[in-house]
C-alpha cells in the first residue's frame, strides 16, 4: 500500500509528501528494519511505545527494533530514538545492541496528529540529547535546513522535554476546564476570560480554549508515563496527578449534561468521535470516554464523524451514520464532541425537523449558540 502511494491515516499534506518521495526516487519502503538500515548513516526508531498495564510506556517495539538493527548498522553510525520513550532509554537501546561503535541519541517528536507535516518542516524548536556530544551535533546537524531553534542536551533532559511539554499542555487544558466550570458558577464567560489571560505574555493564549476533557494517543499515557518516572525518582507529583483528576472530572461533567438534557433512556446525537478532527484517531478520544459514560447511564448513541464511516469495535449500540442530520434522527439531545469545522456551518433550521428533543450539549463552543438558540434550541456550552 505504501509503495503504491496510498496513506492510511488521514493526516494533511502527508499523501503528497510520499507521493513525492517515491516519484523522486528519496524515498522507498521495505519490510523489516535491518533491510531499511544496513547502508545507512542514521537510522530513525519511530515506533509506538504504548502504556503498560502499571502505566509505564512499554518499550517492547524499541527493543525489538534495537535487536533487528544491531547486527546491520554501518560502523559508527548513529541510532535516533525518535518515539517517546521514558528517561534512559538510549542506554536501553545501547544495552540491547551490544555495539560501543554506534551512538544513540535522543530526538523527541513535537507533533501535532492533523498537522504534523507543517509541525516537522516548521517546528518550535528542534531537541538532540546524547551523552556524546559529538553524535548530537551530527544529528543537529540534519535539520540545518529547518528555521527553529535547535536545543543540544544530554539524552536525559531531552526525553525529559518531551514528557514535560505533553504534561505541561494537559495540565493548561485541565486549569481551563475547571476554570470553565467557575464560570458557570458565578456567570462569567469563559471565552472572554481565556482572552484576558492569554494575552499575558507569560502564559499565552495557545490550549486556553474548555473542552470535553484531553484524550489521543499522547497526552494520556505520556502524563501516566511521567507519574511513574516521578515515582521511580521518589517524587510525589502531586500537581500532574491532580491534573489527571481533573480530566476524569470533566468527562464526568460533560457526560452528566448530556444525559439531563436526554432524559432518562433518551437517545444523544453525538458528532465527532476522533480525539481532535482533521484525523481518523480514536485512540484514548473524549469522545468515547462520554459515550461509554453516556452507554453505562442507559443511553443510545447515534453518531456522526467525517472520518469514521463504518460501525465502532467494540461499541456495538452505537449507531455510525452517514451525516449529521442522520445522526440527530428521533435524538433527544445533540451533544458536539469534536472540533471538525464543518459543524459549525450546518444550518439549525436542517435539524430541527429530525430531532424529538430540541437541546444541545456543545463541549467545544463551536456552534453559533444566538443562531441555535433564535431556532428553538436549549444551547448549552462549556464555561459561559
Amino acid at each position: 500500500m505504501l509503495r503504491a502511494g496510498e496513506i492510511p491515516i488521514v493526516e494533511d499534506g502527508l499523501s503528497e509528501l510520499v507521493k513525492n518521495g517515491l516519484a523522486s526516487g528519496n524515498l522507498e519502503f521495505v519490510l523489516g528494519a535491518a533491510h531499511a538500515a544496513k547502508d545507512c548513516e542514521f537510522a530513525f526508531l519511530c515506533v509506538p511505545t504504548p502504556e503498560g498495564e502499571d502505566g509505564q510506556a512499554d518499550l517492547r517495539y524499541v527493543e525489538q527494533a534495537a535487536k533487528e538493527l544491531a547486527p546491520v548498522m554501518p560502523h559508527e553510525s548513529v541510532v535516533i530514538n525518535k518515539s517517546t520513550v521514558p528517561v534512559g532509554s538510549t542506554r536501553v537501546v545501547e544495552r540491547v545492541m551490544k555495539r560501543p561503535d554506534v551512538r544513540v541519541v535522543s530526538n523527541p517528536e513535537f507533533l501535532r496528529e492533523g498537522s504534523a507535516v507543517h509541525d516537522f518542516l516548521h517546528p518550535d524548536r528542534v531537541v538532540v540529547g546524547a551523552d556524546d556530544q559529538t553524535a548530537a551535533l551530527r544529528v543537529a546537524a540534519l535539520y540545518e535546513n529547518i528555521n527553529a531553534p535547535v536545543v543540544v542536551t544530554d539524552a536525559s533532559s531531552a526525553e525529559t522535554i518531551k514528557y514535560a511539554a505533553n504534561a505541561f499542555l494537559a495540565t493548561k487544558i485541565s486549569f481551563v476546564n475547571a476554570i470553565a466550570a467557575i464560570c458557570e458558577g458565578v456567570g462569567a464567560d469563559v471565552r472572554d476570560v481565556m482572552r484576558g489571560i492569554g494575552y499575558d505574555r507569560r502564559i499565552g493564549n495557545e490550549f486556553l480554549r474548555p473542552g470535553p476533557g484531553w484524550g489521543g494517543s499522547c497526552f494520556p499515557k505520556d502524563t501516566l508515563a511521567l507519574l511513574k518516572i516521578a515515582e521511580r525518582a521518589d517524587y510525589r507529583f502531586d500537581l500532574l496527578q491532580g491534573v489527571v483528576e481533573v480530566n476524569l472530572q470533566q468527562f464526568d461533567r460533560m457526560a452528566s449534561r448530556i444525559s439531563q438534557a436526554a432524559g432518562e433512556g433518551g437517545t444523544v446525537a453525538v458528532w465527532g468521535l476522533t480525539f481532535k478532527a482533521l484525523t481518523d484517531d480514536l485512540r484514548d478520544s473524549p469522545s468515547l470516554e462520554i459515550i461509554d459514560r453516556l452507554i453505562a447511564k442507559g443511553h443510545s448513541i447515534r453518531a456522526y464523524d467525517p472520518t469514521v464511516a463504518k460501525s465502532l469495535r467494540g461499541y456495538p449500540a452505537v449507531v455510525v451514520c452517514d451525516s449529521e442530520i442522520a445522526a440527530c434522527e428521533k435524538s433527544d439531545v445533540l451533544a458536539i464532541l469534536t472540533e471538525w469545522e464543518n459543524f459549525r456551518w450546518v444550518d439549525p433550521s436542517d435539524v430541527i425537523h429530525h430531532v424529538a428533543s430540541r437541546h444541545v450539549v456543545d463541549t467545544r463552543n463551536l456552534l453559533d449558540r444566538s443562531a441555535w438558540r433564535t431556532a428553538g434550541f436549549t444551547y448549552q456550552g462549556v464555561g459561559r
